[in-house]
């Protein structure tokens, strides 16, 4: 297998090319996702969206707990990895077919408990999507554990086409939810078997009872804060479809993508590089530190030029982009914005937790948050609809899901005055951003002229603050050795 190891490349270079390669796809991904669902939004109803967000919270939180935690665990893996992945195999393809079948003859009693009884079918379609994932798993992990983000970006962006496209030709032909559902399921298929093809080491099923005890002590708590951590991200889905309804439900799933735009791009490009390279900086806590700090400041600067501008501008960017009859959606993207930039900086967070080995703190600290999540949500969304939801969400990360990220980073040597100091400008810029984005909006009318002159004066103000942070890029760009690189 090629590894970052095996190349006489030096390390910064490696990880630098990788996260190019899996920002780029997740900029296509995103700007893809967006195309299509100005499309579908003009095509579907709310709840239609809304059938079909029962189904997917349902995919989301079993394919990120069908490998109980062994994908992770393959990409971190600082031994053989043929020693261990044919038990992987193994282990990962018996859970998938335990949670694909128990979802498939389970689907009526889960569609009626979130809402949307009538959503049945599309739980049980989605149900083979976790066979799909699982299949397709240990391959994921061997690309992303060698660094080889151009053949990932390859697959993810052939299944996005098929994806998006299908769905589009089947709510043109009027199939509702279930163009959404036959597209990511067909998606899904092409997108693993690419992975297979390009993989740089593939394995059969096999069995060894001590590869198995090991890789189960490791993959379990990341299992468990996986789950915690989409049930987290999902639970909202949940209290919104019980409470308000499949409507209701459509409109809250268009604000929650809108508002994770930033989160799309930039979390989830990093995620694959940040793991495995905050891994190999574990036994240098100097490193690891500035590693850290160092990503943490250049990635909260698109960031936060974007979520202020999704706050500020949440109905006229609702209504330009989907159509007004989603302009409801607005009270909620307003304060989702917020929340989407905050989880960029948590999910960076909780990459280096994960890769120094502390998977068990990131699991308390998304147990704590949902913990104090779920009363919130409940309290908001009876009073405040939607709205209400959204500020719930946000409240809650503010004051429980930061504190606490801030605590478990100190047992890496990471203290909150070193986050404080590496968020500082991004924030600070962002905050102006807001200011000029404030006073546009009460000047200029109509929602183009809005989005136009405000967006533009914004950035231009945010540039202005942030631009001693391109000579942190620069830096960046010019480290090569494993102890300075960013990631």
């Amino acid at each position: 297998m090629t590894t970052a190891e095996a190349t006489e490349e030096p390390f910064g270079t490696v990880v630098r090319r990788g996260l190019g390669w899996s920002f780029l796809s997740s900029v296509a991904t995103r700007a893809g996702t967006v195309l299509s669902g100005i499309v579908l939004a003009r095509l579907l109803s709310p709840e239609d969206y809304g059938r079909f967000t029962v189904a997917l919270v349902v995919l989301l939180i079993l394919a990120n707990v069908n490998d109980l935690g062994l994908e992770p665990t393959l990409v971190r893996w600082p031994g053989r990895i043929q020693e261990i992945a044919p038990t992987a195999t193994s282990i990962i393809l018996g859970a998938s077919f335990v949670l694909a079948t128990g979802t498939f003859l389970g689907a009526p009693a889960i569609a009626t408990a979130l809402g949307a009884p009538d959503a049945a079918g599309i739980v049980r379609l989605m149900a083979g999507s976790v066979m799909v994932n699982g299949l397709f798993a240990v391959p994921s992990a061997m690309l992303t554990r060698s660094f080889q983000q151009g053949r990932r970006a390859t697959a993810d962006l052939t299944g996005m086409v098929v994806t998006l496209g299908l769905s589009i030709v089947l709510a043109l032909l009027g199939f509702g939810a279930w163009s959404l559902a036959w597209g990511r399921f067909v998606g899904n298929i092409v997108n693993g078997v690419l992975l297979f093809v390009f993989a740089p080491a593939r394995f059969r099923p096999g069995w060894s009872r001590s590869a198995a005890r090991h890789v189960l002590t490791a993959g379990l708590p990341i299992a468990g804060t996986l789950l915690l951590a989409v049930g987290l991200m999902n639970v909202d889905y949940i209290m919104v479809g019980r409470l308000l309804g499949p409507e209701a439900l459509g409109l809250y799933l268009l604000a929650f993508n809108l508002s994770s735009w930033p989160v799309s791009i930039l979390s989830v490009a990093v995620a694959r590089v940040s793991v495995p390279a905050f891994a190999r900086l574990q036994h240098d806590p100097g490193a690891l530190k500035a590693a850290f700090c160092r990503s943490l400041t250049l990635i909260l600067a698109p960031t936060t030029l974007a979520g202020a501008l999704l706050a500020v501008y949440a109905l006229p960017a609702t209504r330009f982009v989907y159509g007004p009859r989603w302009a409801a959606a607005a009270g909620a993207l307003t304060f989702l914005a917020v929340l989407g930039a905050l989880r960029v900086a948590m999910q960076l967070a909780a990459d280096v937790l994960t890769a120094a080995g502390k998977a068990r703190l990131t699991l308390l600290i998304q147990g704590g948050w949902v913990v104090a999540l779920l009363p919130a949500l409940t309290v908001g969304a009876l009073h405040g609809g939607i709205r209400g939801a959204g500020i719930a969400h946000c409240l809650v990360a503010l004051g429980v899901a930061v504190p606490l990220h801030l605590a478990a980073l100190v047992t890496l040597g990471i203290r909150p005055l070193d986050v404080l100091r590496s968020a500082g400008r991004p924030v600070a810029a962002g905050a102006v951003a807001v200011a000029v984005a404030v006073g546009v909006h009460r000047l200029v009318g109509g929602d183009v002229a809005t989005l136009l002159v405000g967006g533009l004066a914004s950035t231009a103000a945010f540039g202005v603050v942030a631009w001693p942070l391109v000579r942190l890029v620069r830096v960046t760009r010019h480290q090569a050795e494993p102890t300075t690189s960013a990631v």
